[in-house]
């Protein structure tokens, strides 16, 4: 057996899961890495500006590809800035693994140059942390955090690599491929909810969290289909099924169809399939609430802790969702008519109505559904931007929407450079704020540099406004931290080599992405908007007037 460095091994036994690309801003405490990947050209090396956008890109790869994304950082600054990451990659149940090059074994626990106990740090937010001692179990190591990040609730793994342990030679047995487990639906279970399905005067489906793919997408969408259940998506998983489905409701989180909330509430069966309920999706664990009363409520997600655990579960069903999509194709009902009220509800909902602003991005996003083909992947970050295409967008199925349920900012530019370079045959669009796009529009040179096809469109009304919103709801008048003054975001997306032009119209948006889309790389618009129009339902002068005579507090 010819002995390895740490380095090569690790390297090597990326390859054998079936690594392609690596994320990194690189450091010196991963150099053997870096040696060994000099020589791997099967592995796209992308190159970032801040770790932060390492950690958004690494866990938008995941998502896509239902692999680990990968990431690699140095210690201290490198890992607290791709701590963002992680977080978003645990509360998306993504998979994804951190490495971090980390101090070497000799001075540890003296709190030598950049050195975080990383064990202790990651814990709280990674499935695993752990650190690798032995090069010789590397291969150990990386199977066991594919099995991890991939099985039972997706999420991320964090790995600190001692620098000298990089650059030990041993001898090491690489590892087979470890692949996703599949979960089976237990014939028992499936009986009992036919029998409830059958039994209900007002069924209503949540559907989202991870493991959607193609196949159980469809196969759920047909049986909703054929039966009349409504269908909602969880919040920011509105691409769990086509929106095109006959009973599609729309979705669920910040600001939905009042009409989808009052079907909710009237629901008798809530059939909750994949998503764990967070607070986002229940408005604060009040729309559904953990005892739900009056509700019979089945849950099914792939992590046998995530069931039982907030809420009250009539029935409980540990499954990935493909097996249970493609059992539910066995279970009928007379049909209801409530699925195809629901829809029509949605495309309603999801029609724009004029509004008298300058720059109205309701248009916009319908100019877009015109221009763009429907299997457009919409990446975005946190922000009452994102609201527009929430609402107005329809998403054409799994993989076509990186939104954080986090709700972290700076998500969106890093995610479409993921996302652009996975699929470079199809349209990529990175959607921020003003704010938003701050946190992270450096990586624009790391998407110039990989050649990333994308648009990029900047939504600036000059504030923070998610917060300017709240300030105007609970403190009248006292609006503070909140304004933002920016730069000319055209001509700082040209200085990194992008197509720019900014928009201030809604008639001079059409136009502007017709010109766009002739050009290819990376194009960006940058769209000045009136905060007053702070939501796609209302605006700051109503808040305000709703609010007149509440004293601040």
């Amino acid at each position: 057996m010819t002995q390895r460095t740490g380095g090569r091994i690790l390297v090597d036994n990326l390859l054998a899961q079936g690594c392609d690309r690596i994320f990194t801003v690189p450091g010196e405490s991963f150099l053997a890495v870096l040696d060994a990947l000099h020589d791997t050209p099967a592995i796209d090396l992308v190159v970032c500006r801040q770790e932060g956008g390492v950690g958004f890109m690494a866990c938008a790869d995941g998502a896509m590809t239902g692999r680990p994304g990968v990431a690699f950082v140095t210690r201290g600054p490198g890992a607290t800035n791709a701590s963002i990451g992680v977080h978003v990659s645990r509360q998306d149940s993504q998979p994804m693994i951190l490495f971090i090059g980390d101090v070497d074994r000799g001075t540890r626990d003296r709190e030598a140059f950049q050195e975080v106990d990383f064990a202790a740090m990651f814990t709280p937010l990674a499935k695993w942390a752990a650190r690798i001692d032995d090069a010789a179990r590397i291969p150990e190591y990386v199977a066991r955090a594919h099995a991890v990040a991939m099985n039972g609730r997706p999420g991320p793994v964090v790995l600190a690599l001692p620098e000298d342990m990089l650059l030990d030679r041993v001898d090491a047995i690489d590892r087979p491929r470890v692949e996703r487990l599949a979960q089976g639906c237990d014939p028992r279970a499936m009986e009992r909810l036919a029998d409830m399905v059958a039994t209900a005067d007002n069924p209503l489906a949540i559907v989202g969290g991870a493991g959607w793919d193609a196949a159980a997408s469809q196969a759920f969408a047909d049986w909703a289909t054929r039966i009349g259940l409504p269908v909602a998506a969880a919040f920011r998983r509105q691409d769990a099924i086509p929106n095109a489905c006959p009973v599609y409701a729309g979705n669920l989180g910040y600001g939905p169809n009042p009409a989808l909330v009052a079907r909710v509430k009237a629901a008798d069966l809530l059939l909750v399939a994949g998503p764990r309920l967070g607070e986002a999706t229940t408005d604060g664990y009040t729309l559904v609430t953990p005892e739900h009363p009056g509700q019979r409520l089945v849950h099914v997600h792939p992590d046998p802790g995530e069931l039982g655990q907030t809420y009250r579960t009539d029935l409980a069903i540990c499954a990935d969702m493909a097996s249970f999509a493609e059992g539910c194709l066995m279970i009928d009902r007379a049909v209801l008519a409530s699925g195809m009220a629901a829809h029509e509800d949605w495309v309603a909902w999801s029609t724009p109505a004029p509004r008298a602003v300058t720059m109205d991005l309701g248009p916009c996003v319908t100019a877009m559904r015109d221009a763009l083909p429907a299997d457009a992947i919409i990446c975005n970050g946190a922000g009452n931007y994102s609201g527009w295409w929430h609402r107005y967008w329809a998403y054409a199925g799994p993989g076509c929407q990186l939104a954080p349920t986090a709700g972290a900012m700076g998500y969106g530019v890093p995610a479409a450079t993921a996302a652009a370079l996975r699929h470079p045959g199809r349209m990529v669009v990175a959607l921020a704020g003003d704010g938003c796009f701050l946190m992270n529009g450096q990586e624009l040179a790391t998407a110039v540099a990989h050649g990333a096809d994308m648009l990029v469109v900047v939504v600036d009304n000059g504030a923070y406004g998610t917060i300017r919103m709240h300030q105007e709801r609970e403190f009248p008048g006292r609006v503070t931290g909140t304004a933002l003054a920016n730069p000319d975001f055209a001509a700082l997306a040209r200085a990194y080599g992008c197509w720019a032009e900014a928009v201030d119209t809604t008639a001079g948006f059409a136009p502007a992405l017709d010109r766009a889309l002739r050009e290819t790389g990376v194009r960006l618009l940058h769209l000045k908007t009136d905060v007053d129009a702070i939501t796609a339902a209302t605006t700051l002068t109503a808040i305000q007037a709703a609010h007149a005579g509440k004293p601040g507090r």
